[in-house]
């Protein structure tokens, strides 16, 4: 492969992930109720999703049955509960916390998808999953709900879970190749089902000056993201990927410092350095098996 063509790539999976560290900021800058936030999220995505599908790729969105729209609600409402709890952890306690806990992710990947797919746990996999377990441990200060980030840590952790069993059900849903056609339908039907608990609960709605915070969120943040991720996997390994994917955290932080002035505590940032690095280490090893 030309040297261009790979810079390409590995550019627009950095600009993808820069942005996907971006989007936590918005649980600072918005106000409102992280259904809200997940709301426009998802709705101006699936919307910019669509046009792009319709005027600038060849995607079909339209040609499948009810087994696979079944799949997509499931996968849709997964995406509201894991994007739902990742801006409360962001709002309770800091994007560092939010960012770093819900990187626990591949924790739960590796212990779920061998009962998912009947494959055999690897030993290495149980040492990498303990090291994930001493970086929570040094990330949420102790067990009281009392404290901001012990409760924002938590909903963090359900994050990564959730996203977990996205991830697996993606897998399993593999078959349908085209990623654009699955990110709009994931996010059209997070989108639905979250018009249920925002009219039936009262929580804080955003504001009209709130609007174009959120249409970034879910065009730029969220649509180009996924697309750029998706573009640079035919240009890079997919190795590669996972490796850069592990600075979301990383960028966030990094972007929260300069533009919220939020400054991670020591323990945080030494969690998060065991829980990043033990996942990077375990992409580079599945990825020689």
């Amino acid at each position: 492969m030309k040297p261009s063509i790979l810079n390409k790539g590995i550019a627009q999976i950095h600009i993808a992930v820069f942005l996907f560290g971006f989007a936590g900021l918005f649980g600072k800058f918005l106000s409102c109720s992280p259904l809200y936030i997940v709301l426009g999220r998802t709705f101006f995505a699936s919307i910019a999703l669509f046009i792009f599908s319709r005027f600038f790729s060849k995607t079909v969105l339209f040609a499948f049955g009810k087994k696979e729209i079944s799949f997509f609600i499931f996968q849709g409402i997964l995406l509201a509960v894991h994007w739902w709890s990742f801006f409360l952890s962001i709002q309770i306690s800091s994007v560092a916390v939010g960012l770093v806990t819900f990187s626990t992710f591949p924790l739960f990947v590796t212990f779920l998808e061998p009962l998912f797919f009947k494959e055999k746990l690897k030993t290495i996999d149980i040492f990498i999953a303990g090291a994930v377990f001493v970086g929570i441990f040094l990330v949420i200060p102790n067990f009281d709900f009392s404290n901001n980030i012990t409760k924002g840590g938590f909903f963090g952790i359900i994050s990564g879970f959730t996203f977990a069993l996205l991830s697996l059900v993606n897998r399993r849903n593999a078959r349908i190749s085209d990623s654009i056609a699955v990110a709009f339908y994931q996010n059209l039907f997070a989108a639905i089902f979250l018009i249920l608990p925002i009219s039936t609960l009262q929580v804080e709605p955003p504001q009209l000056s709130d609007l174009p915070n959120l249409i970034f969120l879910g065009v730029v943040c969220t649509a180009l993201a996924h697309t750029l991720f998706i573009k640079s996997l035919t240009f890079i390994r997919a190795q590669t990927a996972a490796v850069i994917a592990g600075l979301e955290p990383v960028y966030g932080i990094i972007l929260a410092f300069f533009m919220l002035n939020e400054i991670p505590q020591a323990r945080t940032l030494v969690g998060g350095l065991i829980i990043i690095g033990t996942t990077i280490l375990a992409g580079r090893l599945s990825s020689e098996h």
